[in-house]
């Protein structure tokens, strides 16, 4: 009687522990398809006389939004696309506006202003959005004009020109900086 009563026992923990861990395999998440995102994900890179730059975004759209000094406040630490923080990588030491700036990677934040934008390279690369930003983590910071762009576009776009000039351009807001090599 003992070793049926132990025998069930037994199949019954066993049964337990089996149908727990099929729970769990049903409840792992398959990897997000970033593509399927309202603001989907885009890179612009160029090999440049400095190095390769490469940006890593998120590309929200207007869709009839007031953007800049509406949703995107002026003067506020600001992710520079959506979802994700925007990565900045650069494969060798350069200089962001005349400014040094090591090799690596960083998350490219930006204070939108109505005359100019202050860029700002963080050494915190993997972050969501700007809410865990911490300034005392900036590895650069550079002030650039702002512009009124010659056509409105739809989606935030990055060019990265093999100059090394980059342009983010979304509604009607332009903004160029210029990597270069360093000395």
């Amino acid at each position: 009687m003992k070793n049926i009563l132990r025998f069930g026992l037994l199949s019954t923990l066993w049964l337990a522990c089996l149908l727990l861990s099929f729970g769990s395999l049903a409840q792992e998440k398959m990897p997000e398809d970033k593509s399927k995102r309202p603001s989907p994900p885009a890179t612009a890179t160029a090999k440049t006389p400095a190095g390769t730059i490469t940006i890593d975004y998120s590309r929200p759209s207007v869709k009839g939004r007031k953007v800049f000094d509406g949703l995107v406040p002026l003067g506020q630490v600001w992710r520079t696309g959506a979802n994700e923080a925007t990565t900045f990588t650069v494969d060798k030491n350069v200089l962001v506006e005349g400014k040094a700036l090591p090799a690596g990677k960083y998350a490219l934040f930006s204070i939108p202003g109505e005359q100019t934008w202050t860029l700002i390279f963080n050494k915190v690369a993997n972050q969501w959005g700007a809410y865990e930003y911490k300034e005392e983590q900036d590895a650069l910071r550079v002030q650039v004009p702002a512009k009124t762009a010659a056509n409105a576009t739809e989606q935030l776009t990055f060019q990265v020109d093999k100059s090394g000039k980059v342009t983010l351009q979304w509604e009607k807001a332009q903004v160029d900086f210029k990597v270069t090599a360093a000395k």
